[in-house]
């Protein structure tokens, strides 16, 4: 099972909101394809509810370091405009923000 959710906060000046993934299934294309539709879906809802809200996709270390290293992911990362915070799961911390 995923572990999934998403988090309203700050960041300096800025509204965010966080959609947490733990991409534990044994497939991380079918976890992407899962995150990037609710991020997809989630980004379009807060354009209308609160539009000043930025969303980010936060990702694990080890998943960044791998799967999202692969020119496909990559790619629909650039092509979809995906904000990510890459986070140590084991440490709880935010390692990366990537705009």
């Amino acid at each position: 099972m995923k572990s999934q959710k998403i988090i309203a906060a700050d960041k300096g000046n800025e509204k965010i909101a966080i959609e947490i993934k733990s991409f534990l299934n044994p497939s991380a294309i079918t976890d992407f394809y899962s995150a990037l539709g609710q991020f997809l879906s989630y980004r379009l809802a807060l354009a209308g509810y609160e539009p000043e809200r930025v969303l980010y996709l936060a990702v694990p270390l080890d998943t960044y370091q791998t799967f999202f290293q692969l020119e496909f992911t990559k790619t629909a990362i650039k092509q979809y405009q995906v904000l990510l915070i890459v986070y140590n799961p084991v440490d709880e911390v935010i390692v990366q923000w990537i705009n």
